[in-house]
């Protein structure tokens, strides 16, 4: 062995990319349950933490070769970049002509595509821990919300997003917390809860010739 060469070791990303999903559904809660109003304080949290921590995670996972946490990560991040400029364009930013063409249902088709991803995802988290997977389970919920209330005018959509939103961060903040007090200790400091064990198969041995 290359007595130069140097092992590189990566740091989890799993808590900046939860404390970033976590302060970003816990601003933009608070205007869906009525405690703010508009969107414009939203947009700077939507970058730089809802996408941008999520981003930098995505990137962390990859060069670990998670492909979970990179596509999870990286699908939400995207997602907050998408909705930041969304609102952008709503408040003219891109100019009056684009923000007078804006038709809402198109932004709850994009909630429909994230409500399919978030479900196959939510069966993947299943075989990470157990509050990853209440997450996603939440996260499934938002989109079902979101997706109602832009397509068909629910009330009851707005209120299950609202709601389901601000669980997401509270869960989100402990599960940040858990992996960060974890690792620093050493320990088991705040439980995770272990993965489910339904779908994820033991290697099998492969008996090498004689």
């Amino acid at each position: 062995m290359n007595t130069n060469e140097r092992k590189i070791y990566t740091a989890d990303p799993s808590a900046l990319g939860l404390f970033g999903l976590a302060m970003v559904t816990l601003v933009a809660s608070s205007q869906k349950l009525g405690l703010t109003s508009g969107t414009s304080f939203i947009i700077p949290w939507a970058i730089f933490l809802g996408a941008f921590a999520q981003l930098f995670a995505c990137l962390k996972d990859a060069q670990k070769g998670n492909v979970f946490g990179t596509t999870a990560f990286g699908g939400y991040s995207m997602f907050w970049f998408a909705v930041a400029m969304s609102w952008m364009i709503q408040h003219g930013v891109f100019g009056e002509s684009m923000a007078a063409a804006v038709d809402p249902k198109q932004l709850g088709f994009a909630f429909v595509g994230y409500l399919i991803f978030s479900v196959y995802m939510t069966i993947g988290s299943m075989e990470t821990n157990k509050v990853l997977f209440i997450i996603f389970v939440l996260i499934d919920f938002l989109f079902l919300g979101l997706s109602m209330s832009v397509l068909g005018g629910s009330h009851f959509g707005h209120e299950l997003a609202a709601y389901s939103e601000f669980a997401i961060a509270m869960v989100g903040f402990y599960g940040s917390a858990a992996n960060v007090l974890n690792a620093t200790f050493g320990r088991e400091f705040l439980p995770l809860g272990k993965p489910f064990g339904i779908f994820k198969k033991a290697p099998v041995a492969v008996k090498k010739a004689a």
